[in-house]
């Protein structure tokens, strides 16, 4: 397998999951592109030039998650960067909602984060192999600030946010870093669901007067996978053209 770095990109079949396997797959690592729907992270893989390959995974699920990693240590090698894209919401006010809604945004957004961790987080902390360690996890600014109609998947964001920062001071000494990118808002088919007038108004409030591209996204998570972050953990960057100013 060479000294080439695997990443494991959950999320791959679209939007900023596809556009960050693209990226790290243009830096040189080796990518796997894992999604529930695998025909479509299949067509990402096939579409790039690089090293990507397709897998199928259940962030929801405890047996897909173990699958995946059984069949990547046997058909690619051991990870060394987790990048966990895999995320999911519909537009809706709150008091509109249910609890199947609430537990289903939670299980995506929030717990597929935590269990994909858990599952992959031994590759990262076992070294030796001169490789940097990483994870980058996508939350949102709907997690730092609060999204009108998205108030449970702001909720689970913000819970990517702390468990990004206590998982880089548990993880610094064995030398895995661990930040969080947060999106404003961003050309995908998750943002395609909003109301056109919620989608207008956001854009005219946003300074660089457009939406993000994935790409945009992207090229934050190649910065924290880099070499020349390596002094860089438990840190959450926006990535919003000037929607959000936090300081």
């Amino acid at each position: 397998m060479g000294d080439v770095r695997t990443a494991v990109v959950t999320g791959a079949a679209s939007g900023i999951g596809a556009a960050v396997a693209a990226r790290l797959a243009a830096d040189g690592l080796r990518v796997v592109a894992a999604d529930i729907d695998v025909e479509g992270a299949g067509r990402v893989a096939e579409a790039l030039p690089g090293d990507l390959r397709a897998r199928r995974v259940d962030v929801t699920d405890g047996d897909s998650i173990a699958a995946l990693r059984a069949d990547v240590h046997a058909s690619v090698g051991v990870p060394r960067v987790l990048v966990n894209c895999a995320g999911w919401d519909e537009f809706g006010m709150f008091a509109d909602t249910d609890r199947a809604f609430w537990e289903k945004v939670v299980a995506i957004n929030y717990l597929g984060v935590v269990a994909m961790t858990h599952a992959f987080l031994p590759d990262l902390t076992g070294g030796g192999d001169g490789t940097e360690p990483r994870v980058v996890n996508i939350a949102s600014d709907a997690g730092r600030g609060g999204s009108m109609g998205e108030t449970v998947y702001a909720g689970a964001k913000g819970g990517v946010i702390a468990f990004t920062k206590s998982l880089a001071r548990e993880a610094a000494r064995d030398g895995v870093t661990a930040n969080a990118v947060c999106p404003g808002p961003t050309d995908t088919p998750l943002f395609e669901g909003f109301p056109d007038k919620i989608r207008g108004a956001l854009v005219k409030a946003i300074p660089l007067r457009r939406l993000a591209d994935p790409a945009d996204i992207a090229h934050a998570v190649s910065f924290f996978v880099s070499p020349g972050a390596s002094y860089v953990t438990g840190q959450v960057l926006s990535v919003s053209g000037g929607l959000t100013m936090n300081g």
